[in-house]
């Protein structure tokens, strides 16, 4: 599947412009992280699965990752990417555990993007650019801040990844602050 493929089903089934957005920024760190963790070959596979992680979420909340399984599947996608996208709703809709690192990023990073991004909104700069560990920690302790944003899969995202909190949340910055002001 190209990007442009993607792309397309993806609006096909999202009309949102902050689903959209989401999908683009996940798919951006996901490029990143394929890079760094030296999977610069699929960069461009990291980067769609990224973009289509939530593609059933729009339209069937209450059937996430579940849906899109299927939409994929009567579109002739491949299962690797398939398993790639729906594993990201592991412990929370589907039994699909994440295997692949790449898996294991998606899982990690998708929430906490999305907290970071709640992050740099309040901060006066609106930038990433400035953004520090500390000042996300603080908002991630603080349960009614961007409460849509689990912790708990944050966490168990980087105990996948075997990488510390703090470790996870400066190459997401790391990785955000390469597309985005």
């Amino acid at each position: 599947m190209t990007r442009e493929e993607a792309w397309e089903l993806l609006t096909e089934y999202n009309k949102e412009p902050f689903h959209l957005e989401h999908a683009q920024i996940v798919e951006q760190t996901m490029k990143y992280f394929a890079r760094k963790l030296g999977y610069g070959e699929e960069e461009e596979f990291w980067g769609i699965v990224g973009l289509l992680h939530d593609l059933d979420f729009e339209q069937f909340p209450e059937e996430h990752c579940i849906k899109e399984q299927e939409i994929m599947r009567s579109r002739g996608v491949e299962e690797r990417m398939i398993h790639a996208t729906a594993s990201h709703g592991y412990s929370i809709t589907v039994d699909i555990e994440p295997e692949h690192e790449m898996e294991k990023v998606l899982y990690a990073v998708d929430e906490l993007t999305g907290l970071i991004g709640a992050v740099v909104r309040m901060r006066p700069s609106k930038s990433v650019q400035d953004l520090e560990v500390k000042s996300v920690k603080k908002k991630y302790k603080s349960k009614g801040f961007a409460a849509g944003c689990s912790r708990e899969v944050i966490q168990r995202g980087a105990d996948m990844l075997d990488w510390t909190l703090e470790e996870l949340i400066q190459q997401t910055i790391d990785a955000l602050r390469t597309f985005q002001d």
